[in-house]
């Protein structure tokens, strides 16, 4: 057998555990995790989950699908109650984070998704359920009928208008979101809000007496005086179609750009139909051309789902490569963007008088909306609350992590929400000062699940902004930023791409629709511990960030960390450990079985090497070693011996290899450097002069001819 055929029989031997082993029933955020910082994904250094084909993935679902039962069995839940798989994490380590719905007899449960965490053999080490324990009420029939329960829900819509409501758009659930579950209507209720004139609420009335459990929008959206920009001239996948093109973004899962024609915000999609014309050229930069709107739409769509795939490795809001299709100039002087879970898609108004008639189609508005998504998928945060705020804060982080991926020099990156929006003001909120608009939170209160989403959300803004970039006052995107705390404490940031790995991996694997600030903070931590150690600097400093807008204590400092090199300088200057490899394994953290000493290749010298790539599918692979001490004198520099064999050809860069330090791309290589033998490759390391840092081989394939690289004799000095 092949090493490639090898490895796919271990994944497929993986994917079919049978069974659950039960290690611990009892619900926990702090259960003990394998993952550490040495154990990051094999897709990017910041997610820490494994690379998965969709058939993968799938296969995943369908067997933790027939697990459920078991597992249920495990967590204690009734005999009325099943699970029902909704998405499968895989850690590099094989480890996996099962996230499961229930139903209690059949009817879907408000709050009842949960996370079963299981190691690499099947046996769970932990869970996080929305609701603890088992689901048990008096019984499924109620006393009202669904009629009564959509007039109950119209007399308790508290931000609507003129509501209304029929008996089928009320549904029979469990709601589990608060301390006792209950039987209970959700209504949809319509009218005029702070939504538009065809505003749609969710109300939950019990099903008994009608009385309110709980209300939220349905659309998560981005509010504010005043939306709109342009994002240039800039570049956008467009499709050709017989003699002309569309607005259709095949690279990005089809995503398709409709023109509303205005059609009212009730239905949206009344009059839609795609943009297309006869040559490849759109807009002109203003509102006067509805292709205008259009190009900020697909551009800000694109560069979102380019940020989640190449940071994250999450193909798509839903992660299963299906683009979300895209809706502007909807309604009439609409002042809001918005995604819509129950259509699977996002619609931007055109602005009014008050934005100067600007479309709402800003990069960090079509980041904000698309991360609405995202959440839906994976935490599926309740939109009201803390967990709304949270919800909230959650796009204006991923919002804000796509303008600076960008890197669009009309619009760089900054931690200001709606800056180009055209506003008084001149933004919608400020992440570093929340409080600054006069109306959003930046500290926790024992209220703030009581007010707007959209003003609690500075709570989790605030604590982003000082885990990304610490206290005090600087400069970003040409703006300034002040990091003021509610502690009077002083520290530094652990940078935003490092934040942003802690908060997505938190929402993926530990939030639940429930989370609450408090629960935010413990999913954090535990993400932080898992990424880069339960003694790190970013877990200690993930604390700080959190006792500084008032949520908990900071964590006992754990010190600078020691540098674990070689007490001695190795032979040749290398403060690499085992940089040959003819010490096995030792030294080195693997995705898969990277180091060997295979017959199939040649090392450079000795017997051992490393092996990445050749499997001529979609692939991903890490090879790193941490707290590497760089010398601190002279020129540091990194050198290794690489051979590249492809069947490829071209000069285009198919498949790759590259050297990441501390997360920081500082060389590429390709299918495109195919060499006949080895040939010595160096990267200068003076920007790290002194420090201690993590060196990674990250290595990615495409679905189409293998590419393999070599790579031997390693040496830092």
């Amino acid at each position: 057998m092949n090493r490639k055929n090898a490895l796919a029989a271990a994944v497929a031997a993986a994917l079919a555990l049978g069974s659950v082993a039960v290690a611990t029933t009892q619900s926990t955020a702090a259960a003990s995790r394998s993952t550490t910082a040495a154990g990051t994904s094999a897709a990017r250094p910041g997610a820490g989950f494994r690379t998965m084909t969709a058939d993968a993935r799938g296969e995943a679902i369908r067997t933790a699908d027939r697990n459920a039962a078991a597992t249920a069995r495990a967590l204690g839940l009734s005999s009325d109650e099943r699970l029902v798989a909704k998405d499968v994490l895989i850690d590099a380590d094989g480890a996996r984070h099962v996230r499961y719905d229930r139903t209690y007899r059949g009817l879907s449960v408000i709050g009842g998704d949960l996370v079963v965490h299981l190691a690499k053999n099947g046996r769970i080490t932990g869970s996080d359920l929305a609701h603890q324990g088992a689901i048990r009420i008096a019984g499924t029939t109620p006393k009202l009928t669904a009629t009564d329960a959509s007039a109950a829900a119209v007399r308790h819509a508290k931000h609507v208008r003129h509501a209304k409501a029929g008996g089928k758009d009320s549904t029979l659930v469990v709601y589990a979101a608060g301390k006792v579950p209950v039987l209970a209507y959700r209504s949809t209720v319509t009218g005029a809000g702070e939504n538009g004139p065809a505003s749609r609420q969710a109300v939950i009335v019990d099903a008994s007496s009608g009385a309110p459990l709980d209300q939220y929008e349905l659309h998560q959206n981005i509010t504010g005086t005043g939306n709109g920009v342009t994002v240039g001239q800039v570049s956008i996948e467009t499709t050709q179609s017989g003699s002309g093109y569309t607005l259709a973004d095949a690279a990005h899962g089809g995503t398709v750009v409709y023109d509303s024609y205005n059609s009212p915000q009730s239905n949206p999609r009344q009059n839609a139909r795609p943009f297309s014309k006869a040559t490849n050229s759109w807009g002109n930069g203003t509102s006067s051309s509805r292709e205008s709107a259009a190009v900020d739409a697909s551009y800000g769509l694109a560069k979102t789902w380019d940020y989640y795939k190449n940071t994250f490795n999450r193909s798509g809001i839903r992660n299963d490569g299906r683009g979300a299709p895209a809706y502007v100039h909807v309604d009439n002087s609409l002042l809001n963007a918005f995604y819509d879970d129950n259509c699977f898609c996002m619609y931007f108004g055109d602005g009014s008088s008050q934005n100067g008639n600007t479309p709402v189609t800003a990069l960090d508005v079509a980041g904000h909306e698309m991360s609405h998504g995202v959440t839906a998928a994976t935490a599926n945060l309740t939109y009201s609350g803390e967990s709304g705020g949270l919800n909230e804060a959650t796009s204006d982080i991923f919002g804000t992590m796509v303008e600076f991926y960008a890197n669009n020099s009309g619009d760089p990156g900054d931690y200001y929400i709606g800056e180009k929006l055209n506003m008084p003001g001149g933004y919608m909120r400020r992440m570093d000062n929340p409080s600054a608009d006069g109306r959003s939170l930046s500290c926790w209160n024992s209220n703030a699940g009581s007010v707007d989403v959209h003003l609690s959300s500075g709570i989790g803004n605030h604590f982003f902004y000082l885990a990304a970039e610490g206290t005090g006052a600087k400069t970003i995107g040409g703006r300034s930023h002040n990091g003021t705390t509610c502690d009077n404490d002083t520290f530094a940031g652990i940078g935003k791409d490092k934040a942003a790995a802690v908060w997505y991996r938190a929402l993926s694997a530990y939030m639940t629709s429930t989370t609450n600030y408090a629960g935010a903070r413990t999913a954090t931590l535990q993400a932080a511990a898992d990424l880069y150690g339960t003694n790190s600097q970013e877990r200690y400093l993930i604390s700080k960030a959190w006792a500084a807008v008032s949520v908990g204590t900071a964590l006992p400092d754990p010190g600078p960390g020691t540098p674990t090199p070689s007490p001695t300088t190795p032979p040749g200057g290398n403060v690499l450990t085992n940089g040959s490899f003819e010490q096995g394994t030792s030294g080195w953290t693997q995705s898969q079985n990277i180091i060997t000493n295979s017959g199939q290749q040649a090392a450079r010298d000795g017997s051992w090497y490393a092996w990445m790539m050749g499997y001529g599918s979609t692939a991903a692979e890490s090879l790193s070693q941490s707290n590497i001490a760089v010398p601190s004198t002279g020129t540091p520099k990194l050198t290794f011996w690489l051979k590249t064999t492809t069947q490829e050809s071209g000069s285009t860069a198919y498949d790759t290899l590259k050297v990441n330090v501390n997360g920081t791309t500082l060389a590429t290589y390709s299918n495109a450097d195919a060499s006949s033998g080895y040939v010595q490759k160096t990267v200068d390391l003076s920007a790290y002069k002194g420090q201690t840092v993590k060196l990674e081989f990250a290595g990615t394939e495409d679905a189409y001819l293998p590419t393999v690289f070599l790579v031997d004799d390693i040496a830092i000095g």
